[in-house]
């Protein structure tokens, strides 16, 4: 990779549902690190600010940027893309700050191969029938919708042994989060 970056990029993934958000509030309050807010072509629903939730763009801007080599990872869904601009994220690791990013299986095979070093790490539920509880609990989610993320996240939980450098199990989520920063500690980010 031409950058040589100093900071470090870390992926943190996982099912819809599984506590990444919680881990990732945490990882970010304890360590010095920034959250790269991703990008994407669907409109701004209601109480989202352009820069804070997404950065929302075109899809004629976007699919410019793709071949331009501007997204370092991309993928499309629901008719959408959401990707990861280059300079949400290379000036912050030129800096020598580290980079977390919160994005799916494919965005973390694109990422692992533009950034070797990278260090990758999925969050998975105890279950799939933990995960359903989690995701019905929520009281904001369809029937349809549960059962479209539990079909996902089967698939995420098959592959991710393949893609990530860590697998961290969240079956206690203070202790879920204890493993990451521990994880994160290992890379000099911070000390504990």
């Amino acid at each position: 990779m031409s950058d040589s970056p100093s900071g470090h990029l870390v992926v943190v993934s996982g099912p819809s549902g599984v506590g990444k958000s919680s881990i990732l509030g945490a990882a970010l309050a304890s360590t010095p690190s920034e959250f790269s807010i991703s990008a994407t072509t669907r409109k701004a629903r209601g109480g989202e600010v352009d820069g804070r939730e997404y950065h929302f763009i075109g899809r004629d801007d976007f699919e410019q940027r793709i071949q331009s080599g501007d997204v370092l990872e991309w993928a499309e869904y629901g008719g959408n893309l959401y990707g990861t601009l280059r300079a949400e994220v290379v000036p912050v690791l030129r800096e020598g700050r580290n980079v977390l990013l919160d994005i799916e299986n494919e965005g973390a095979k694109q990422i692992r191969s533009s950034f070797p070093q990278a260090v990758l790490i999925f969050i998975r539920p105890p279950d799939l029938e933990e995960l359903e509880r989690r995701l019905r609990g929520r009281g904001d989610t369809s029937e349809r919708d549960i059962e479209r993320r539990l079909s996902v996240a089967s698939s995420q939980m098959l592959e991710a042994p393949t893609i990530y450098d860590h697998i961290v199990l969240n079956d206690d989520l203070d202790a879920a989060i204890g493993r990451v920063l521990d994880i994160l500690a290992s890379l000099a980010m911070y000390q504990p």
